[in-house]
């Protein structure tokens, strides 16, 4: 008789020990929060940057238009601008790395599931939040090409073709990422 008890109690203390490590472990999924804000207050200062960078670019148009301020803006305006938005886009990455890896990780945030399945904030897989987040990364080296067309100089007619055959690649990748995100959601 003092065989099955012991028989029966060793699963017993077994069983505790397993919940108390399995409640540990699944505790331990709030580590992800040490990426999570960081992400989410790097975005925060890209946004104040950007912002800022527009409104110095909007106080340098309206000095050089109404004061005869003596800084050209069109030698720098346009890539200014393509600067804030690349800073921008940087930004959005970061929201949705942190607030993606806090939904997979954490918990569902109700705000953002009230918007939809498309709202960029919901992902239900790994594979979902980095589709979305090399979007967005996409665009942004695309902005990035753009903003160093328009600072080229041509020395040579080989250049054009180079930057002909760059532009007509970029396009290419676009219509494939399409391609594949159109047969993604079918």
């Amino acid at each position: 008789m003092s065989d099955t008890a012991n028989t029966t109690a060793k699963p017993t203390e077994v069983s505790k020990w397993e919940q108390r490590l399995e409640g540990l472990l699944w505790r331990s999924r709030f580590l992800v929060l040490l990426a999570v804000i960081p992400s989410l207050l790097g975005a925060v200062v890209l946004f104040v940057i950007g912002t800022v960078d527009i409104f110095q670019i909007l106080w340098q148009t309206i000095s050089y238009y109404t004061l005869g301020s003596d800084i050209n803006i069109h030698d720098s305006v346009v890539t200014d601008i393509i600067i804030a938005i690349d800073i921008y886009l940087i930004a959005i990455v970061l929201m949705i790395f942190g607030l993606g890896v806090y939904r997979l990780f954490v918990s569902q945030i109700e705000a953002s599931e009230s918007e939809g399945p498309s709202h960029p904030f919901n992902v239900k897989s790994f594979d979902q939040l980095k589709d979305k987040i090399v979007r967005v990364v996409i665009l942004a080296v695309i902005i990035e090409f753009f903003r160093a067309v328009v600072d080229i100089h041509f020395n040579t007619p080989l250049d054009a073709i180079y930057l002909a055959l760059s532009a007509l690649a970029l396009a290419a990748a676009l219509y494939l990422m399409s391609l594949a995100y159109k047969t993604g959601k079918e």
